[in-house]
């Protein structure tokens, strides 16, 4: 029986080592100026770059990996230069913030993804996540700088935009352990 019992907890210390292993410590700053917020997050992953150059770039099928888009698809395409639409909806607590997006999305393949807002519900937004190779671990930086038109969303920005972040790279980050396993 005590063999059965260790082997159990063996067991679930697997699993939660597993599912930790899937999560990277996402460490995210927002700062306000003005009306603007600056969102900077750095983090690692361990999974090979291509795999996450993959995830962060598979925009058709963004709206399945991350649980605040109802929909995303690429409208237009000139080489490296993408336009993608998206609509979700971002919850923080009791409170939910209805959005819709049109952006330019700039690839340096495997180094870069520059987006700007073209039109949509937020008065500006701009971005740029960058990947590095550190040995066997990809280094992720993202930096954005936004506007808000909710009223919602500015009352409670930088916890709300904070916490949208983070929930949205947790997500990336567990799909890419999916797709590293497969």
């Amino acid at each position: 029986m005590q063999k059965l019992q260790r082997l159990v907890v063996f067991f679930l210390l697997f699993l939660a080592g597993s599912a930790y292993a899937a999560e990277p410590e996402i460490q995210v700053t927002v700062e306000k100026r003005a009306e603007m917020f600056i969102v900077d997050s750095t983090f690692d992953l361990s999974v090979p770059l291509r795999t996450a150059w993959d995830v962060f770039t598979d925009f058709d099928n963004m709206a399945s990996i991350l649980g605040n888009l109802t929909s995303s698809k690429v409208t237009a395409r000139s080489g490296n230069v993408l336009q993608v639409q998206q609509e979700g909806v971002a919850k923080y607590g009791i409170f939910s913030y209805s959005f819709t997006s049109e952006r330019e999305i700039r690839l340096e393949p495997m180094k870069k993804i520059v987006a700007r807002q073209l039109t949509g519900n937020t008065k500006h937004y701009a971005s740029e996540l960058a990947l590095s190779r550190e040995g066997k671990i990809i280094r992720v930086r993202y930096h954005a700088e936004m506007a808000l038109e909710s009223m919602i969303a500015r009352t409670f920005g930088g916890p709300f935009i904070e916490h949208e972040i983070a929930e949205q790279f947790v997500a990336m980050a567990t799909e890419m352990e999916r797709r590293k396993t497969r």
